[in-house]
């Protein structure tokens, strides 16, 4: 034995091998392990129809994967959402401004309600979403610090309803156009195609009980004193009562919404009033009864028979509910159709 190695070094060099080998084993290891963990993300990052491209309202996004930390502002995104199965997605919800649709209350329910209205920017953030969602303009109103841009900055991506896009007359069209978008971002179009079938549906059995009916003068009373607050030639709502055997009496307006003068509505003799009902302002009831109220309407002929249809303002946005609205509206319009 070399008189360098004593036993006890010769067992010391030993051990110290031993650990150096160990290190090198343990560390391939480890690279092998890292290159897996890394193959595995490479495959999670690009699922089947991944990546997606989606233009929305000017801002464009490519989408590695789907989302699955979403906050919606707004009601009628979040019942979108819902519809398609994606409950499990989302980590809060804001604003909501009817009841929901009784199929969708108890999910609906499990979600985080974030604010009464919009949320903060810092409110919206403490959610950790990866996908914000907003059904009016509003919601990313950047002076209240919810720009899309603040929220691009934060690694947030964002999608506007696309009735806010401020392009034409809103359609049916867009409602089954945005549930097949959404359903493309969250790689989910089969569940897109099937509930767009569904909503189809809905609606042709509708306006097939009123075809050939006569077209009922309508005038949407959203709220208003001085002048009255209406739904104009551009919002979905005229689509919607069209296809329920009616013309809105302001197609003429050009904008989503707008106010027009009491008198302007005495000269249109609407034969029905929509009343939008939501939170926030007066109810159904104190609503009609302002206007059964006011002797300059009284020879209107929708207050002189008094005849009301009363729909959710969820239900005349583009979203799920719309489809229900066309066949509530027909009732109101046509009564004896569905008898």
């Amino acid at each position: 034995m070399s008189p360098l190695l004593t036993p006890a070094r010769t067992r010391g060099f030993l051990r110290a091998t031993a650990v150096a080998l160990s290190s090198v084993l343990l560390t391939a290891a480890c690279g092998a392990s890292d290159d897996g963990d890394r193959d595995a993300k490479a495959t999670a990052a690009a699922p089947a129809g991944f990546p997606v491209t989606i233009d929305n309202c000017g801002v464009r996004t490519t989408y590695d994967r789907p989302p699955s930390r979403v906050v919606t502002i707004h009601q009628h995104p979040a019942e979108l959402m819902l519809a398609l199965g994606l409950g499990d997605r989302m980590v809060g919800t804001a604003f909501p401004d009817s009841a929901v649709l009784p199929e969708l209350k108890k999910d609906y329910e499990a979600i985080p309600e974030l604010a009464e209205r919009e949320p903060s920017f810092e409110k919206i953030l403490d959610a950790e979403p990866d996908f914000v969602y907003g059904g009016y303009g509003s919601a990313f109103a950047e002076k209240e610090g919810r720009s899309r841009k603040a929220f691009a900055d934060a690694g947030i991506d964002t999608y506007l309803n696309r009735e806010y896009c401020g392009k034409g007359q809103v359609t049916m069209k867009d409602t089954y156009d945005e549930i097949r978008t959404i359903g493309k971002i969250f790689g989910v179009p089969d569940r897109a195609d099937k509930l767009v079938t569904d909503l189809r549906s809905r609606v042709a059995e509708a306006a097939a009980e009123v075809e050939g009916e006569h077209e009922v003068p309508v005038f949407v009373y959203d709220s208003g004193d001085k002048s009255a607050f209406t739904a104009g030639g551009k919002g979905l709502g005229t689509e919607l009562i069209r296809l329920a055997g009616g013309r809105n009496v302001f197609a003429d307006l050009d904008d989503v919404f707008g106010d027009v003068s009491w008198e302007q509505v005495v000269e249109r003799r609407p034969e029905v009033i929509a009343i939008y009902d939501y939170a926030g302002t007066e109810s159904v009831q104190e609503k009609k009864k302002y206007l059964l109220s006011q002797p300059a309407l009284a020879d209107v002929p929708a207050i002189r028979n008094k005849r009301f249809v009363v729909l959710p303002l969820t239900a005349t946005l583009v979203g799920i509910r719309s489809a229900y609205a066309v066949d509530d509206l027909a009732r109101g319009l046509h009564p004896k159709s569905f008898r």
